[in-house]
């Protein structure tokens, strides 16, 4: 089936780096309307849509659907993650009249998969997909009692969203029963840690397994590799990302089948059997351990940072891509040739201000933002700004990301991180060794 050349309005729902990234992508359709914002906020977005002028919170739901119907929009990309374990894709996928809308994001049921790690653990047992052994607790003393009687370190996951910042690697014995106590006692991530996963601690490489679904097919994207911790050398404590780039330098033709097969596909099949037919952005997390790949965690939309460098190389028309996997035609859209990525490499760095993850300082002015945005092969994501009495200020921990594409990662790494020079504001934190593992 051919798909129509008709212009289409697209509302894209988030205020990050991510949904800068699928913004400026989707901008350069020649089939996109008009691009509605629900987080105009963020001055990248600012520049390429037309805010909404209505109240976005689940509760008043129907002002969304309202401007849907009013304003035409005839495709929603749904970018973070909070408003699809909410249910907003569930709200959106019907226009007024009965007739479907298409939504890129999973339904409520289906982003437990990301919102819920106690059903995912579940989903990947019945599933018989890789992953470490874990079990899930929401009684404080039961949980003690089984961390205390484990020989080996264990990891503590909050089994809720905390904003990728809810697994704790811990260094001792103590410490991981002070992160237990400190979620299941101490509230430290709110509803979020009020159930916990403690699982075995998995050792190797890891990698960012991205891949789109329409409910039949699947499309598996070039892979990212990202860089969770704070500091150089992978030190510090856990942040929602510094850094990423793509592709991946670990992945393999014969790997990259392993995981399609082994984790993937049964993944999404155990998901029909659950009655959560899974549509939109499957993100895996996987470790290369010793005895093969195995799943850290899934996500149900584009990663942050990964997004970025993802975006950066995709040559392809974007909202096409979104389109045909919503309305359930990957297949053809792959038949045609579809999508294609640049060649070479991307690298994007995270600057983040002083005090993230735990205590950002924010309203403190950038500068540079234009001149590193003006070089050949960068793009400079906003992340957490805004404008305030005219001039670009930080609005949040991840602040900036500063994204390059290059002929190989040598040049892309270089043209990043001299952009990243130009930017300047007090407190800035970044780490200078992202993508460094690619040049090995």
């Amino acid at each position: 089936m051919t798909p129509s050349t008709d212009h289409v309005n697209v509302l894209l729902i988030g205020g990050g780096g991510r949904e800068h990234a699928l913004g400026e992508a989707i901008a350069r359709s020649p089939r996109l309307g008009t691009l509605h914002l629900t987080h105009p906020v963020n001055p990248g977005l600012a520049k390429i849509g037309t805010p909404v002028d209505v109240p976005v919170n689940i509760k008043e739901i129907y002002r969304l659907q309202q401007y849907c119907d009013k304003h035409a929009i005839g495709l929603v990309v749904i970018g973070p993650e909070d408003p699809l374990a909410e249910g907003y894709a569930d709200a959106l996928a019907k226009k007024s009249d009965g007739s479907p809308r298409a939504v890129l994001g999973p339904t409520k049921a289906a982003a437990r998969l990301e919102a819920d790690k106690a059903f995912a653990k579940k989903i990947m047992k019945d599933a018989s997909v890789p992953t470490a052994e874990g079990r899930s607790f929401t009684d404080y003393e039961r949980a003690r009692e089984y961390l205390e009687t484990r020989d080996d370190i264990n990891v503590i996951k909050a089994a809720g969203l905390a904003k990728g910042k809810g697994v704790i690697v811990p260094k001792t014995a103590e410490e991981g029963l002070g992160a237990l106590e400190a979620m299941m006692v101490g509230g430290r991530f709110g509803e979020a840690g009020k159930t916990v996963i403690i699982e075995e601690k998995l050792s190797g490489p890891e990698i960012s397994v991205l891949a789109l679904v329409d409910g039949r097919s699947l499309l598996v994207l070039p892979s990212c590799q990202d860089h969770k911790r704070l500091g150089e050398g992978d030190t510090g404590p856990n942040t929602g990302g510094m850094g990423a780039f793509c592709p991946s330098t670990t992945m393999t033709e014969g790997l990259g089948e392993e995981i399609e097969r082994e984790i993937l596909v049964p993944t999404i099949d155990a998901m029909r059997t659950a009655g959560a037919e899974f549509t939109g952005v499957l993100y895996a997390g996987i470790m290369l351990t010793p005895g093969g790949p195995k799943v850290l965690e899934f996500n149900v939309r584009f990663g942050d940072p990964e997004c970025q460098p993802l975006m950066a190389r995709l040559e392809s028309d974007a909202l096409e891509l979104c389109l045909a996997t919503a309305e359930g035609r990957l297949e053809s859209f792959v038949e045609a040739g579809e999508p294609r990525f640049r060649g070479g490499a991307s690298v994007c760095v995270v600057l983040a201000s002083e005090g993230y993850p735990e205590n950002p300082k924010t309203g403190v002015e950038i500068t540079g933002v234009d001149d590193a945005d003006a070089m050949e092969g960068v793009t400079v994501y906003h992340a957490g700004t805004k404008i305030v009495d005219g001039k670009l200020v930080t609005a949040g921990g991840r602040v900036l990301g500063v994204t390059a594409v290059g002929d190989d990662f040598g040049e892309a790494r270089e043209r990043a991180y001299t952009a990243c020079l130009k930017i300047n504001f007090p407190g800035k934190v970044m780490r200078a060794d992202i993508g460094a593992s690619a040049l090995v």
